[in-house]
């Protein structure tokens, strides 16, 4: 027997009626929240930051293809993972079906990693994606877009990450709560084997090396041969783009999570 409140259809149409008002508010605010992302001011990028895509070495202008924004999804798969973030993999998911109409409205859509080209590629065969990757393997560029640190900024407490300064040996707990709304930050470090070492393991490594990469994404424009940074989001902020959420937001049960539920989409156990 349901222990959810039950109703006859006229107090549901009530009920929904209120909560339509209540959408419709977010989406209006949601708009304006949109506004105010495209009239933030553009940053040049004096940087030579150099890049390994399949057709070769790339600049940063190079990843736009020929249009002239470019969204960027920092996805976490770093030199020394085995494969690729779960989390960022069910994001992934969704983004590759629709970065073809993005490329039909001037806008191009890539990935970029710290991994070396080549555990990038054969990723992207085993998952079936067809957007574009590329690589900043022995570069600044994740960096300098606050999504990789390094060990010592994790020891010294020197992690800028969602714009706030993480305390020194917080890096494991940081993404707890940031990858799901239900974990609790005291749930675990990855020295106990909390949910931040299980995604961990799940890509080879420990979670200290794991959390020196960080999700996010950014924004650039290219205008008059010079590129500008435009946006950039972490966190929480990636909600929006993890697809999944958002039918899991309009399910009867909502997200209902208790722990790492999702998996890569090739290991689910196929019933």
């Amino acid at each position: 027997m349901t222990r959810h409140m039950t109703g006859t259809r006229e107090e549901w149409l009530a009920a929904r009626l209120a909560l339509l008002d209540a959408e419709k508010e977010l989406t209006r605010r949601s708009d304006e929240l949109a506004r105010r992302r495209q009239e933030l001011p553009w940053v040049r990028v004096d940087k030579a930051y150099r890049f390994e895509i399949e057709e070769g070495s790339a600049s940063l202008a190079d990843l736009f293809r020929g249009r002239s924004q470019l969204l960027v999804y920092h996805f976490m798969f770093g030199p020394d993972y085995a494969a690729g973030c779960p989390s960022c993999s069910a994001i992934a998911d969704g983004f590759d079906g629709f970065a073809a109409h993005l490329a039909g409205h001037d806008v191009t859509l890539s990935a970029v990693s710290r991994a070396p080209l080549a555990k990038l590629t054969a990723y992207r065969r085993r998952m079936g994606w067809t957007f574009p990757w590329a690589s900043a393997f022995g570069g600044d560029f994740n960096a300098d877009f606050n999504a990789s640190f390094t060990e010592e900024q994790q020891r010294k407490g020197g992690v800028e990450y969602n714009y706030r300064r993480e305390a020194a040996a917080d890096a494991e707990r940081a993404l707890e709560g940031q990858q799901t709304g239900q974990w609790r930050e005291d749930s675990a470090s990855g020295d106990d084997g909390g949910p931040v070492a299980e995604i961990a393991a799940q890509c080879g490594t420990d979670a200290a090396t794991y959390t020196r990469e960080r999700p996010g994404m950014s924004a650039f424009v290219l205008e008059d041969g010079v590129v500008y940074h435009t946006y950039s989001t972490y966190s929480r902020g990636l909600d929006a783009l993890w697809g999944m959420y958002q039918w899991l937001d309009r399910a009867p049960r909502g997200r209902n999570e208790t722990g790492v539920w999702w998996r890569r989409h090739d290991e689910y156990d196929r019933r």
